[in-house]
């Protein structure tokens, strides 16, 4: 399983048009549009998981910077999502806030 960090997405784009798209070079296991916590309106970037890794790196290779409702994406594969280590207990934003 090859996993595909899209980024410069259009508000607009649906999580279809993105599985439509990549279908066409393979199998399309998921795809996620992620959506900001607070406001649940997407953040510019999807992450579309690809069963076959020689499928996924012919997608990248061919729809990196493909335009798509007028904006051009970029595409790599998605580093491994880092482990959380289990020590922030809140889940709130506190720890990005400068404190005076």
């Amino acid at each position: 399983m090859i996993n595909i960090f899209v980024r410069n997405l259009d508000p607009t784009t649906t999580e279809v048009q993105l599985k439509d798209l990549f279908a066409a070079h393979g199998s399309v296991e998921t795809v996620t549009i992620v959506k900001d916590r607070d406001t649940s309106e997407p953040r510019g970037f999807a992450f579309v998981e690809m069963t076959n890794a020689t499928e996924a790196k012919a997608a990248i290779d061919s729809l990196n910077g493909f335009r798509l409702n007028n904006h051009e994406i970029r595409l790599n594969e998605a580093r491994p999502k880092l482990k959380h280590d289990g020590k922030r207990e809140s889940t709130s934003r506190e720890h990005r806030r400068h404190k005076i």
